[in-house]
């Protein structure tokens, strides 16, 4: 999830990989049972601890799907920025947004579909911050499609990009790991037809 500074001390390096865990492990049984069909005493058994031992990192299970959604979307705008600003050619700029968000849809398929079903589960202000950062990454692609179509209405360009990742996003959840070098080219194709910008 969303990157912190490296620890400095054996100790605080197994801390933050059973952070790690947990939340890998929160994805994949929150996607699979949904969050209120998985218990602290789960999510502890799932990376080898007890229940009582996971509040040793997260204040319950709550903060676990925070540390989830929230880390995530970070990483989305993160991500986003630094692809938007490794080149000043918007073309160029909305392929490399393109190929990042399909890694990450072919990557974290749990995540999206714990957003999808659980982002209601979170606290107000949490889900405030998730929805915050979502519009966010949603204004930098539009940024890059008002450059790629200048002509174009932002509000039609902000449905083009809504419609990519709805695309994207609910493709690998059917896509089986076998074909996903197939699946990954035929998204970023797909998505770029999408965006009106055809071609890999």
């Amino acid at each position: 999830m969303s990157s912190k500074q490296s620890p400095s001390t054996p100790r605080s390096q197994a801390k933050a990989d059973r952070r790690t865990a947990l939340l890998g492990a929160a994805a994949t049984l929150f996607a699979r049972s949904g969050f209120n069909g998985v218990s602290i005493e789960d999510l502890g058994a799932a990376v080898g601890v007890s229940g009582p031992a996971v509040y040793r990192h997260f204040t319950g299970k709550q903060a676990v799907l925070a540390a989830l959604l929230v880390g995530v979307s970070e990483d989305l705008v993160a991500g986003g920025r630094t692809v938007v600003t490794a080149t000043t050619n918007a073309a160029t700029a909305l392929h490399c947004l393109v190929r990042f968000h399909v890694d990450f849809a072919l990557t974290n398929p749990d995540v999206i579909r714990v957003q999808d079903r659980d982002l209601d589960s979170l606290a107000v202000s949490d889900r405030h911050r998730v929805r915050a950062l979502q519009r966010e990454y949603v204004e930098l692609w539009v940024q890059v499609l008002q450059r790629v179509h200048p002509t174009v209405d932002e509000a039609q360009l902000r449905i083009r990009a809504h419609a990519t990742f709805g695309l994207v996003n609910s493709t690998p959840h059917s896509a089986r790991a076998s074909v996903q070098p197939a699946v990954r080219a035929l998204l970023e194709e797909m998505a770029l037809a999408a965006l009106g910008l055809p071609g890999a």
